[in-house]
């Protein structure tokens, strides 16, 4: 049985999300923490990306001597891609605050262990 495109994208958006779900809950390093919190935002912006595909669907770009009515049939959604643009611009900035509050506790504490740092 072959699985389609967009069904395989769902199975691979939710192994991310689940992944990275266990990962923040079991790990106690704290990078590793964070770097299972980017693939829980990559496993989201990945299903967002697959609700917006639509097989044979085509770039949502109007051209002239297109029939609108067939643009409509054909076309795919934009709204989603255009949230995962936002996601990625907001994901970069929170990465580079994690890491930096990351860096802080470090030199404070002397480890990144989430255990050790939360018992001082």
């Amino acid at each position: 049985m072959l699985l389609s495109l967009q069904l395989a994208s769902f199975f691979t958006a939710a192994s991310l999300m689940v992944l990275g779900a266990v990962a923040v809950i079991f790990i106690d390093n704290l990078i590793k923490k964070v770097i299972a919190l980017s693939f829980i935002a990559d496993g989201v912006n990945l299903f967002l990306v697959t609700l917006g595909y639509r097989e044979g669907g085509i770039v949502y770009i109007y051209l002239p001597g297109m029939s609108s009515a067939w643009f409509a049939q054909h076309a795919s959604y934009p709204l989603p891609f255009a949230l995962v643009l936002t996601s990625i611009v907001i994901g970069a900035s929170t990465l580079a605050v994690m890491l930096g509050i990351i860096i802080i506790l470090y030199q404070k504490h002397g480890t990144i262990s989430a255990s050790r740092v939360l018992e001082d």
